[in-house]
């Protein structure tokens, strides 16, 4: 099914269309050109069917190759990365040739890396196919991969040619994975567009149908202020930095537990962890925080963590890139659409805070 897509640019010095609309995946050559030869579509062993009719449809312009990764983080590892560049430099990919990353967030922050780094930088394509990756991980030009010591700590910010978001491959994602993906769309909701919080809170069913007029609203309301962001501040040398609401927690939670958390499960209990920070330090109204909670678990998102862990999660937290020197940053609300910084906040107030979400 096609139908009027909806296209946001993204502007900067490599300004970059991000399109939404149904059966776009199937429109590629339009984005990838006529100079390029040689075409490599990253993607998970989920999508393998759908993988091969994406080759099919470029079959006769370009020579494709597909990549098989391991799904989810697991295909975040340096040992990954190397598996495609060995298939690169054995098919003689040049300059002029292309990556395709198709799949949920962690394979286009591989698929993007790999663009990045292959004879520094060829062409990307970004095909996400889950709501995390459609309205955060593939648009913003952050790519990266995971280290034993945290996630994504090795890394390059690299402008993509296109995002393709098409809503079609949403249809098969399980449940769970697609709430998940709300995370980051409730984060939008908080930071900067309150019509979000309404949307999910007059009908939680009709807001997470990837079929509903509404679903779509969501997802280019949230693309349209990830674009506005990264258009000011591509490499998060101050605006950006909005974006990581919820993360410095919630990152520090999924190394915790080695992965195994869904990335929008442990933004969730971060965002109410941050919530709670701006309560406890006289900026935010109990209202708003219970908003947090009230509106996370309508969506079945988890926001809380057990009380024990927290020595682990500092720990984690200070080696996080979004940390200053030894100075802790967190993004904190001083109303609704009103982000600001909390740097270096004592540690009685973040233990505090963490009481709060402790179960």
């Amino acid at each position: 099914m096609t139908d009027q897509p909806t296209e946001i640019l993204v502007a900067g010095a490599d300004q970059y269309p991000v399109v939404i609309g149904r059966g776009l995946r199937f429109g590629l050559s339009s984005h990838l050109g006529s100079g390029v030869n040689k075409v490599l579509v990253v993607h998970p062993p989920t999508l393998g069917a759908a993988a091969a009719e994406l080759r099919e449809s470029l079959t006769g312009q370009y020579e494709v190759l597909l990549a098989e990764v391991p799904d989810a983080e697991a295909a975040k590892r340096v040992e990954v990365a190397s598996f495609l560049w060995g298939i690169m430099g054995q098919a003689d990919f040049t300059r002029s040739d292309a990556v395709i990353g198709f799949g949920g967030g962690a394979v286009t922050d591989l698929a993007g890396f790999v663009a990045a780094t292959w004879l520094r930088g060829v062409r990307l394509i970004q095909v996400p196919t889950t709501v995390l990756g459609m309205v955060d991980a593939a648009v913003g030009g952050k790519t990266g991969i995971n280290t034993a010591e945290g996630k994504n700590l090795v890394g390059a910010f690299y402008a993509p040619a296109a995002v393709v978001c098409d809503l079609d491959t949403l249809t098969s994602l399980g449940r769970n994975e697609l709430l998940a993906g709300f995370a980051e769309i409730v984060k939008y909701g908080f930071i900067a567009e309150p019509e979000i919080l309404d949307i999910i809170e007059r009908d939680v069913d009709v807001a997470t149908d990837p079929e509903s007029p509404e679903f779509r609203r969501l997802v280019e309301l949230s693309v349209g202020i990830k674009a506005r962001v990264v258009g000011e501040d591509f490499t998060e040398q101050g605006l950006r930095e909005i974006l990581n609401y919820g993360h410095t927690l919630g990152h520090a939670i999924e190394h915790a537990e080695r992965y195994q958390w869904r990335h929008g499960a442990a933004v969730s209990v971060g965002m109410v962890f941050a919530a709670e920070l701006a309560r406890l330090s006289g900026r935010l109204s109990d209202e708003v925080v219970d908003r947090h909670r009230r509106i996370l678990e309508s969506l079945t998102l988890p926001t809380t963590y057990p009380a024990g862990r927290w020595q682990t999660l500092l720990a984690t937290m200070q080696r996080d890139k979004k940390a200053r020197g030894s100075l802790l940053r967190f993004i904190v609300l001083d109303d609704l659409a009103r982000p600001t910084v909390l740097a270096g906040p004592d540690q009685s107030l973040l233990f505090a805070a963490y009481q709060e979400i402790g179960s």
